[in-house]
């Protein structure tokens, strides 16, 4: 492709390439077909929205749950400490795995229906910090609000930052407590505070992870797991999309229709990350095409297919039970808040 040609394309033009017709171009699918299904139960959908680019194939889907039958498609902003799908708020989101495990934990109605993709955060190390294990004694920097200290009761538990049941299922997988073991410092500023040194070890998200890397950072930057490479993570889905399962139930022909319009976004993501971080870019989820480029070229969006949602809930259920974040057993979990149905038909449906 030419990459100069890419840069040039227009917002009209890539709205355009994802009707049905472009889409089918675009990836070498025909149409859905759409025309052997009934109609959706419901015309509004409603997708969750944060400012991780990784979720590029929820954003990009607008335009196919149009031609899906949707004719309300409304993105609502999640913030930290929205409670993902199950409020009411969002009929739909890719969320971090864990995260939504801790939240059907609590009771809230899930439904986890299909993986994403893998591999889109690392842990980042400084000097001393060069495994897992070595995070043993050391503070662990996490995106979040910073944890207040007056008027706190010591015994108080500190609020989850963004990533610590990702960090917290590494260290107990190695054998480490992570409630006793690592010292979370939660700052809206993690990734800065890594940077000066004061935290020992950072978790970067794209795209922070791609500017704290060694080769972008003044500061010595070890990468300790790398999820898109390093076993067991690069094996497990770090974005899974999930349903209000109220919505489920009620609308399962719509929820087909939302699944597939997301799935082949992620189709388009992996087939051509040159039009997916324009896309970004135009839309204004970043203003630095580099940086989202790099992104869409990484994240291995195309393994929806081949790898196995439930062993991610299983997988990551195990660990957090193991380091008492979650009462739930896995078998529970999966028993009631997953849903594969509507994933098995549209891997036959969409083989290519």
């Amino acid at each position: 492709m030419d990459h100069r040609r890419s840069d040039r394309w227009s917002r009209r033009e890539f709205v355009g390439g994802l009707t049905v017709a472009g889409t089918a171009g675009l990836l070498g699918i025909g149409p859905p077909p759409v025309a052997a299904e009934p109609p959706p139960e419901t015309t509004r959908i409603r997708l969750g929205r944060s400012p991780f680019l990784c979720k590029a194939p929820q954003y990009m889907a607008e335009e196919l749950l149009r031609a899906e039958g949707f004719t309300d498609v409304q993105y609502v902003d999640l913030t930290m400490g929205t409670v993902s799908v199950s409020g009411g708020a969002v009929d739909f989101s890719q969320l971090f795995s864990p995260d939504l495990l801790v939240d059907i934990d609590g009771g809230q109605p899930i439904a986890i229906l299909a993986g994403v993709h893998i591999g889109c955060y690392e842990l980042l190390g400084g000097g001393r910090v060069r495994t897992i294990r070595d995070l043993k004694g050391k503070s662990c920097g996490l995106w979040g609000p910073a944890a207040p200290t007056e008027g706190r009761p010591s015994t108080a538990p500190l609020p989850l930052g963004l990533g610590q049941l990702f960090v917290a299922s590494m260290a107990t997988y190695v054998g480490l407590n992570s409630n006793k073991d690592i010292n979370w410092v939660t700052h809206p500023e993690a990734t800065q505070l890594f940077a000066e040194g004061k935290v020992d070890a950072c978790l970067g998200f794209p795209f922070g992870a791609q500017e704290m890397r060694p080769r972008k950072s003044g500061r010595a930057v070890n990468v300790v797991v790398n999820s898109t490479t390093d076993r067991p993570w690069s094996q497990q889905f770090c974005c899974v999309l999930a349903g209000n399962r109220d919505f489920v139930r009620k609308h399962p022909v719509a929820t087909k229709r939302v699944m597939r319009a997301l799935l082949k976004t992620a189709d388009i993501c992996a087939r051509d990350p040159e039009r997916a971080a324009r896309f970004l870019v135009d839309r204004g989820y970043t203003t630095q095409y580099d940086y989202a480029l790099q992104v869409m070229q990484e994240i291995p969006y195309s393994k929806w297919r081949e790898y196995d949602p439930e062993a991610t809930v299983r997988f990551y259920a195990l660990r957090l039970h193991e380091t008492g974040l979650i009462k739930s057993s896995p078998k529970k979990i999966i028993a009631e808040s997953t849903d594969w149905r509507f994933l098995n038909e549209l891997k036959r449906e969409l083989k290519g």
